[in-house]
């Protein structure tokens, strides 16, 4: 794990208690790819035995968010990112430990481009969540924004 990528995940860790309380795993956080893991723990489980899907939506949208502080962190002493919305679908029953993959939906020099502009730029973050037998268990989009410092 590089130094980029264990301040990112300690920098979620830090400022995002629900991050640190499910105990996420930030396997890699590169502006191309973030993969985050969500351990398997009782405590995380549903009605089913697997994960509560209010813990992969978590893992998701942190997986989401990793990628983001990747990407941009470098704009962080002018803009500050928002998730402006997010949709998940669960596709099949997630079971053991859970891994999602988030990446980018527009290159990086595109969005800064609009912020230079002035503008509030905004870009999909796409996030596959599997099990540790490869397959899709959900599927979300994170839609983010650059909102300029005032």
């Amino acid at each position: 794990m590089s130094a980029d990528q264990k301040s990112v995940g300690e920098m979620l860790a830090a400022t995002v208690p629900m991050a640190r309380t499910l105990g996420l795993e930030f396997l890699e956080t590169t502006a191309e790819r973030a993969v985050v893991r969500l351990p398997d723990r009782p405590d995380y489980h549903n009605h089913l035995g697997g994960p509560h899907a209010g813990a992969m939506f978590t893992l998701a949208e942190s997986a989401s968010g990793a990628i983001v502080l990747a990407a941009f962190g470098d704009q962080l002493h002018r803009a500050v990112p928002l998730a402006v919305k997010a949709e998940i679908g669960y596709r099949k029953l997630a079971m053991g430990i859970v891994t999602a993959t988030a990446t980018l939906g527009r290159p990086v020099a595109d969005v800064v481009a609009e912020l230079d502009k002035g503008e509030r730029p905004e870009f999909p973050v796409s996030v596959a969540v599997t099990r540790e037998d490869g397959a899709v268990t959900g599927e979300m989009t994170v839609l983010w924004t650059l909102r300029p410092n005032s």
